[in-house]
């Protein structure tokens, strides 16, 4: 069983994230121990999406284009509307998160971010959840959409929205501790 404090662990976003959505896991995951990183695509300082308005803004700690899947146990992805629909059209963002699936990573996403997943060709035949809105996406995509707060797959965690961020970060942590989830790239 890994120990948290051996744990590197990568946020992946860009402007709009929504706020809850990445400063929750980033400050959870630390005071359980984690080492986390954030990447943006240009490795810049990302502003978040509070409610209704523009947030608080959040430092890089890399590019997306530097990340190394081979540095980190698990990725989280933030929803938000924008973040997610501006990082599945940026092909490094979406062979980093096909990456981290196929290098048997911990991959947690919430709210519109499993648009990112469906992006990556990596939902088929998985158990997800996600903000209603997405759903009939995921479905497409060949997903077996559930309405819960936290879905889980082989290590490919996912969650409906902020009201759902202590089970979603509880799951992260439970995941980490088990370690690395052998799978294939998509479910068959």
């Amino acid at each position: 069983m890994p120990d948290m404090k051996d744990a590197n662990i990568l946020i992946m976003a860009t402007h709009g994230f929504e706020q809850s959505e990445l400063f929750t896991p980033l400050e959870k995951l630390k005071e359980a121990g984690a080492t986390v990183h954030v990447a943006t695509l240009d490795g810049k300082a990302i502003k978040g999406w509070d409610t209704d308005n523009w947030g608080k803004s959040v430092d890089a700690d890399l590019r997306i284009a530097d990340v190394n899947v081979d540095d980190y146990i698990a990725l989280v992805l933030p929803g938000g509307q924008i973040n997610p629909d501006i990082l599945r059209t940026d092909k490094t963002a979406v062979d980093t998160v096909r990456n981290f699936v196929a290098g048997s990573k911990i991959v947690a996403a919430i709210c519109h971010a499993p648009w990112l997943l469906i992006e990556a060709g990596v939902v088929e035949g998985r158990e997800m959840t996600s903000y209603h809105s997405i759903r009939t996406d995921l479905k497409n995509a060949g997903a077996k959409v559930v309405d819960q707060e936290v879905a889980i797959s082989n290590g490919i965690i996912t969650s409906r929205n902020p009201d759902d961020l202590e089970a979603f970060v509880a799951k992260i942590i439970e995941e980490v501790r088990e370690g690395e989830h052998k799978r294939n790239v998509a479910a068959a």
